[in-house]
């Protein structure tokens, strides 16, 4: 019988989700009309330097006004943040909004699990819209989900869609889907968010790329070094990214997650979007909290 210790990596409970993304814009009354009129959010929390918007009183994006600070395009954080939205006719409600306001897109794409409208906003952040097709029509490769990239069923999706004459209001149960990073080394990333905060790696095979859930989720965090390979973290205060929460319902597993945390971060404390919270970042500046939900 062997005396040697076993290592059990830590997982996070199936229930865990994400919460609030926080960004710091440089125009914030600007940034705030967009999220309302383009994304169909509704403003919770106004003040002179912080805006929240959100669904049916539940946050789910932060704008922290910052007018004196300087985009880092190429440094890690922020790839786009992503609004799930309940169903199809939701999608197609929103890409409808869209083609009769002429907003700009970036692409559409079917990745198997989901359909997806990709867009930024008015300071370069990157926006996915998008729906999950159910959990039973995902592709699967192995334990892992085969995610791709295919031409969306545009008709389809319009045609799912009810046009609206006050336009494009996100519908209760949208949610912050999922956070898609850029990081500088993707080993190091995936220690960081696989072996300490303890989500499941769900795609492993896509280059230079990796994706990562809890509860057998297609992915709440999506990693890439497409473009910030090697890259040093933004200086501190930088528009874009500043974090993004973890929510962790069970009392006990948010506990042992903060624990682990601590130990492998730097960390700050933060009053912006309620009461104080800890921030908690790695080596490419990228901040995230633990909230009860």
């Amino acid at each position: 019988m062997s005396d040697t210790p076993t290592t059990t990596k830590p997982r996070l409970p199936a229930d865990t989700h994400l919460g609030r993304i926080f960004l710091r814009v440089r125009d914030l009354r600007r940034e705030t009309g967009f999220y309302r009129t383009a994304l169909g959010l509704e403003v919770l929390t106004e003040t002179d330097g912080y805006t929240e918007l959100g669904v049916d009183a539940r946050g789910l994006i932060g704008l922290i006004a910052a007018p004196d600070a300087r985009p880092a395009p190429h440094a890690p954080g922020l790839y786009h943040l992503a609004l799930l939205l309940p169903d199809r006719p939701a999608l197609g409600a929103f890409l409808r909004a869209t083609v009769k306001d002429r907003t700009r897109l970036q692409g559409t794409a079917d990745h198997g699990v989901s359909e997806a409208v990709y867009l930024a906003d008015l300071e370069g952040n990157g926006i996915e819209v998008y729906r999950d097709l159910p959990r039973s029509e995902w592709p699967q490769s192995g334990s892992e989900v085969e995610m791709i990239t295919a031409p969306i069923d545009a008709r389809g999706v319009l045609e799912a869609g009810q046009p609206s004459q006050g336009g494009f209001k996100a519908p209760a149960g949208s949610t912050l889907g999922h956070v898609h990073l850029q990081v500088s080394d993707l080993q190091r990333a995936r220690e960081r968010f696989h072996d300490v905060i303890g989500f499941d790696v769900t795609q492993s095979n896509f280059p230079g790329a990796l994706f990562l859930s809890a509860g057998g989720y297609h992915h709440h965090i999506g990693l890439n070094t497409w473009g910030s390979a090697g890259r040093p973290a933004a200086p501190h205060g930088s528009l874009g990214l500043d974090w993004f929460e973890i929510v962790v319902p069970d009392a006990a597993a948010r506990a042992a997650l903060i624990e682990r945390l601590a130990a492998n971060s730097t960390s700050e404390d933060s009053s912006v979007g309620g009461p104080p919270a800890r921030i908690y970042r790695d080596a490419d500046g990228i901040g995230v909290a633990v909230a009860a939900g």
